[in-house]
């Protein structure tokens, strides 16, 4: 694997209203190259929240996802905000420059934060012990966590509804107001 310097690339979805935090760890080359998050065509994010939330986001442009997101309450963003990394590897992450997940949280109703895989959590807690409350570490939707099916992963992941209001209506509105540069 080739090592790269990653200074994250793009905002952080989230609106002031927003009620439950995801933070991944570091952006994916795909996800780098394709500015946003999750877009390894394997990984499982965009399937997962599709179930969860009851509506289709892994097929969907990054507009209609990002307004589905704050529409539903769900901020997203990554525990790290600048690193050495090997490929996209959450094992080989040094030289780490944490994410201000604090003013993400103060800027909002962030009242649960959801850490997609284990470095994201450690990141998280380790630069910012303060929000180690708020915090749950859920099972990563990479495809190197082979050991979780989807049927599990679901499962797991399922624990983000009780933070988050009732599904408002759906509205034709596709605009990426809620994706702040932060």
């Amino acid at each position: 694997m080739q090592k790269r310097h990653v200074k994250h690339p793009f905002g952080a979805v989230i609106t002031d209203e927003a009620r439950v935090l995801i933070l991944g760890s570091v952006p994916s080359v795909m996800s780098v190259e394709r500015n946003f998050f999750y877009m390894h065509p394997q990984n499982r994010f965009w399937k997962v929240m599709s179930a969860l939330l009851g509506e289709r986001l892994y097929d969907v442009p990054t507009d209609e996802r990002i307004a589905v997101l704050n529409r539903r309450g769900v901020a997203l963003y990554d525990s790290v905000e600048e690193c050495d990394i090997d490929g996209s590897s959450d094992s080989k992450i040094s030289n780490v420059v944490p994410a201000n997940i604090p003013a993400l949280v103060a800027r909002s109703k962030i009242c649960k934060i959801f850490c997609n895989g284990n470095a994201s959590y450690q990141n998280l807690v380790a630069f910012h012990p303060e929000l180690a409350d708020m915090a749950l570490r859920l099972p990563s939707t990479s495809p190197a966590n082979a050991s979780f099916g989807m049927e599990r992963l679901l499962k797991e992941w399922a624990v983000i509804l009780d933070f988050l209001p009732p599904a408002p209506p759906a509205s034709n509105d596709s605009s990426t107001e809620g994706r702040k540069e932060f």
